[in-house]
């Protein structure tokens, strides 16, 4: 069985919602909402990768363990990596990183599950997830990240060949192509531990710069990239996955009890 520990990185800094993570969400912090999420479903140990001391504290007051992270770090990706760097410095505890964004309080846990699974059984390199586009205004939508796979239709897994902001892949005649779906990138990641501590320490990729991607970086330089695509990532339907402004903190308070 893999050993597994889940990251959640988490910074106080956010220009759109400021002290998002200490956000009080009907009793509970954000944070807490998300390590208790955790806990309660992914296996092995769990750490919260900080980069404020004021995240340190609140995450001992109820009791998760937190490692301290340089503020100035780039990515949460390189938090994490950091954090697991001082927990395990031989590289030799754990098998298998899983990264749950730390304002993900309404994201199903048990997404990842399905993407450990898949690390463990094709042994690639990252595993993460998509949904089909609804519609094609979002297909449009350069906010919203595709993933380029060459699946059958009926499929639900695949490598990844491609992320991109633009509308693709292009396709030329319908009549002749019967899987017309686009996939929706969603930002949920696991890694082999390896494969986590070899990213982190590659340069900004050509491509990664020019689409503002990070998961390009690995794509660039041969690692695999596999996803499952799912129907759904939240916990509670009608409220929002995460928490980025106050209109979606607003709509957090009147549906999670």
């Amino acid at each position: 069985m893999s050993r597994v520990i889940t990251m959640i990185p988490v910074r106080m800094a956010s220009t759109r919602l400021p002290n998002k993570p200490l956000l009080d969400v009907n009793g509970k912090t954000v944070l807490q909402r998300v390590y208790e999420n955790v806990k309660k479903c992914i296996p092995g140990d769990i750490v919260i990768a900080a980069g404020d001391q004021v995240l340190v504290d609140e995450a001992q007051k109820f009791g998760a363990k937190a490692i301290l992270t340089d503020p100035k770090l780039p990515s949460g990706t390189d938090r994490i990596a950091a954090a697991l760097k001082e927990i395990d410095p031989e590289g030799t505890k754990y098998d298998i990183v899983v990264n749950f964004q730390g304002d993900g309080l309404n994201v199903n846990p048990e997404v990842n599950l399905s993407l450990i699974e898949m690390v463990e059984k094709t042994d690639c390199d990252i595993a993460t997830c998509g949904m089909i586009f609804k519609n094609e205004k979002e297909i449009n939508d350069p906010s919203m990240v595709k993933i380029i796979m060459g699946l059958e239709k009926g499929q639900n897994e695949g490598r990844c060949l491609y992320f991109t902001r633009a509308a693709a892949p292009f396709i030329r005649d319908f009549n002749k192509c019967e899987n017309h779906d686009f996939y929706h990138h969603i930002g949920i990641y696991v890694y082999k531990a390896s494969a986590l501590k070899k990213f982190v320490s590659l340069p900004v990729g050509v491509l990664e710069q020019r689409e503002a991607l990070e998961q390009l970086r690995a794509l660039e330089n041969g690692m695999t990239i596999r996803a499952k695509i799912v129907d759904n990532i939240k916990l509670i339907q009608d409220a929002p996955a995460d928490i980025n402004t106050q209109e979606e903190y607003e709509e957090a308070l009147k549906l999670i009890a």
